[in-house]
């Protein structure tokens, strides 16, 4: 169960156009039959404590600034964890928000071959201000960790 960094294999100018950062990550696992939502679920729906301690860590530091820290004004059923779901066919899920400091999203591509599924998650960036592109720079060795974090929950 081994998440490995890829290549974004995706058209990012479709997905947040304009965008400055993006990374993929995927988790190869066996004998599961997951449609994106199913995965997203399993990835974003619960996250380990430290996780979680970092996010409640995050909403306490950027709150003064009047970031978001979870999904304001959004109902349940288009949430998956703490993300708006975008968009959804079988074999993706798009979710994420808009901000004044930054554009996010996350897609969770499912391809199956055989009784081989491969889950990629891709993040994608798009900063609007100083704050904004200060915010990646804090929080990008943090992102890679939890990304391959929540990714091994696909497989749990």
């Amino acid at each position: 169960m081994k998440v490995r960094e890829v290549t974004p294999q995706i058209d990012a100018a479709t997905l947040l156009a304009g965008t400055q950062f993006m990374d993929a990550y995927r988790l190869e696992v066996s004998g599961a039959s997951l449609d994106a939502r199913r995965a997203a679920e399993r990835m974003m729906a619960r996250a380990p404590r430290w996780v979680d301690a970092l996010l409640t860590m995050r909403n306490i530091i950027v709150t003064p600034f009047g970031l978001k820290t979870g999904g304001e004004g959004r109902t349940p059923r288009d949430i998956i964890g703490i993300f708006p779901v975008v968009s959804e066919t079988p074999d993706r899920l798009v979710a994420g928000f808009n901000d004044k400091h930054l554009d996010f999203r996350v897609v969770v591509d499912v391809a199956t071959t055989g009784r081989q599924q491969s889950i990629t998650a891709t993040t994608l960036v798009l900063t609007h201000n100083w704050l904004g592109r200060i915010y990646l720079k804090i929080i990008l060795p943090f992102h890679r960790l939890v990304v391959r974090a929540m990714l091994r929950q696909v497989d749990a």
